[in-house]
């Protein structure tokens, strides 16, 4: 999957995770399953620096914030929007799957 893909596939969602019909939870539940994967494919094998995770979380909480319909001069704190959609940290998503690799690769 390039990126091209990727990007059509997050553009797909967009109606849905900015829909005020839809509920914080759903839309949570909804970016938890299909952006952070497609944000992180193949991460399990990146050398990841600190510059990376960074940029991740940048990104996340743009797309947060756009979800959870606050403005970054609004100055609200980024866990509580988090919370509220009930969405991780990217970057804890991240150490989670480059572990889960490391489990797999070493049972081999």
């Amino acid at each position: 999957m390039d990126n091209l893909s990727i990007s059509y596939d997050i553009n797909l969602l967009v109606p849905l995770l900015t829909n005020k019909d839809i509920s914080l939870i759903m839309r949570g539940r909804l970016y938890s399953s299909c952006v952070p994967s497609s944000m992180l494919h193949g991460s399990e094998t990146w050398p990841v620096r600190k510059e990376n995770v960074v940029a991740l979380q940048r990104t996340e909480m743009r797309m947060v914030r756009w979800m959870f319909g606050v403005k970054l001069k609004d100055r609200l704190p980024g866990k509580e929007p988090r919370e509220r959609l009930g969405v991780d940290d990217i970057a804890l998503v991240l150490q989670q799957n480059r572990l889960q690799w490391y489990g797999h690769v070493r049972q081999k």
